[in-house]
């Protein structure tokens, strides 16, 4: 396992305080080998399967580990995408990608989340009366 219980409850929490200002959606999902030639793939295969694209402004963004295959991806739904598109999705790549070489991933994925949660909060922001959690903030073990 890649996180002890106190970094799992610190990325947990960061995702549900980058949720609470935004109708956004933050999943991580976690697995020892990816099993395609391209860790983007998985994550898109992934974020069908757990049926993220069903948010209501389809704002959902899936980040991907494979820990034993030193792979990752960050894969943001069609509404979040088209308005912050590549460049924004390059960056946070790269800044976990500096984060997963220093061996401080709970650090980076809090950090990356946090960023994503600003981004998703400019773009969607919570409706006080109705700002559902769509999706279990709870960290995805492959």
């Amino acid at each position: 396992m890649l996180f002890t219980p106190t970094e799992e409850d610190r990325i947990q929490q960061a995702i549900r305080t980058a949720e609470q200002l935004t109708s956004g959606e933050i999943r991580l999902y976690l697995e020892d080998f990816c099993d395609r030639e391209h860790p983007v793939e998985r994550a898109a295969e992934l974020f069908r399967l757990f049926g993220m694209f069903n948010t209501k402004q389809r704002n959902a963004v899936l980040i991907y580990l494979a820990e034993k295959s030193r792979m990752f991806a960050i894969w943001g739904d069609s509404g979040i995408h088209e308005r912050v598109g590549f460049q924004f999705w390059d960056a946070e790549k790269q800044l976990l990608r500096t984060y997963l070489q220093a061996e401080q991933a709970c650090d980076g994925l809090c950090q990356v989340i946090e960023q994503i949660g600003t981004r998703l909060q400019q773009h969607f922001p919570a409706d006080p009366d109705d700002n559902v959690n769509e999706l279990p903030d709870e960290i995805i073990y492959g």
